[in-house]
């Protein structure tokens, strides 16, 4: 099978490349987005028809869905083929997500079911995963002393605070932002459901528009309603970074913990930051030296498993992390990973954690053992393939 792999550079897509390699798929690149982020979509069509018409092209991949790639597969009568990771992705609410030569594969089951009745045979669940093999080398053959990546308690990500949107919006009344700020804070405390949405009434949505001059609907994604891209984007991230800045404070002030990050954290001056993990090279030895490695899943993820936690058990690391309904169906509480479902649990469960080293080590090798032998990117791979081309 010849596949065209349209990359972006999401941290998957080499692990994805050998996977595909592996199963003996011949697999073609067009990488021009991973350079330049604003191409012409003009150029990405010519270039991307002319490899098709010069090239025997099974279908097209990507990470994520891109309504273009989706027009041209239509057009030339091939698959495209796309494995949805992040969220919100609102390239989903375009037309073209209807279009029949798609075959979309969606890793968070609450998004899948919302984007299911679009093009309800062509809309699949299909959950992330990780590449062992490769976490290993990098493990072996770390550049600096494993110390010097060892920690009690570490996190690498975003403290969402320098991608917020929400903090755009001015002149909102003093009951609407009461209101907004008394509804993310009842959601930062739950998990498991994200019920924004529901609590957002037509009059809060005019006012919210009325203050916000970023907030519009792109005419590209006419399936997109208000409602959903205000909790999904704007509120998502705002209870994100208020959860993550509430957490790292909440651990810092207790024990020594440790942040990679570019997010600003001058205002938590217990709170060790390392600065930026290179995603390659770097993070796979943090997760498998750190004694707990945290998982804060971003809310607009409202069911999924994020990349994050497979890559930390794909590295033999052990896992705390915010419950999320999908854990359950994959793995057991305790034995392969452990979550928490308040800061109370979190608290208690670092500081049990961190004195039990040996039940520590042998959950986190519970957790590698379960990765290898069914969440790996090559079983995934066989997966979607049957499924793309059975149907």
């Amino acid at each position: 099978m010849n596949i065209l792999f349209y990359r972006y550079g999401s941290i998957c897509e080499p692990d994805i490349i050998e996977s595909f390699q592996t199963l003996g798929y011949t697999v073609y690149e067009h990488d021009t987005e991973i350079y330049d982020k604003n191409p012409v979509v003009g150029q990405i069509v010519n270039s991307i028809s002319e490899f098709i018409q010069l090239h025997s092209i099974d279908c097209i991949f990507s990470i994520n869905f891109f309504p273009i790639l989706s027009e041209i597969c239509k057009i030339y009568r091939i698959r495209y083929i796309s494995w949805v990771v992040d969220a919100p992705v609102l390239e989903l609410y375009a037309p073209s997500i209807k279009n029949t030569c798609n075959r979309t594969f969606i890793f968070d089951y609450t998004l899948y079911l919302e984007i299911l009745p679009f093009n309800p045979d062509n809309v699949f669940y299909l959950p992330l995963a990780s590449n062992i093999s490769s976490k290993e080398k990098v493990i072996s053959n770390a550049l600096r002393s494993q110390e010097e990546y060892s920690a009690n308690i570490s996190f690498i990500g975003s403290l969402y605070t320098e991608k917020c949107p929400y903090n755009s919006i001015r002149g909102l009344s003093e009951y609407t932002r009461g209101y907004l700020e008394a509804i993310m804070s009842a959601q930062e405390k739950v998990y498991g459901y994200y019920f924004i949405e529901e609590l957002l009434s037509d009059e809060i949505m005019t006012e919210v528009k009325n203050s916000c001059p970023n907030f519009c609907i792109s005419p590209d994604t006419p399936l997109l309603t208000e409602k959903r891209l205000f909790s999904q984007y704007f509120i998502g991230s705002k209870i994100t970074s208020m959860e993550r800045i509430h957490t790292m404070e909440l651990l810092s002030t207790h024990f020594p913990t440790t942040i990679y990050t570019g997010s600003d954290t001058s205002f938590l001056p217990e709170l060790i930051n390392r600065g930026t993990a290179k995603t390659l090279t770097e993070m796979p030895v943090i997760f498998h030296e750190s004694q707990i490695n945290l998982n804060t899943t971003a809310k607009s993820i409202r069911s999924g498993i994020p990349l994050r936690l497979w890559d930390i058990m794909a590295s033999g690391g052990f896992v705390l992390s915010n419950f999320q309904t999908e854990l359950s169906e994959y793995f057991q509480f305790g034995t392969h990973l452990d979550i928490y479902g308040s800061m109370e649990e979190l608290m208690e469960k670092c500081n049990y954690y961190l004195s039990h080293e040996k039940e520590r080590k042998e959950i986190a090798a519970n957790g590698l053992e379960e990765v290898r032998r069914n969440h790996t990117y090559n079983i995934r791979i066989e997966k979607l393939f049957d499924i793309a081309f059975s149907h």
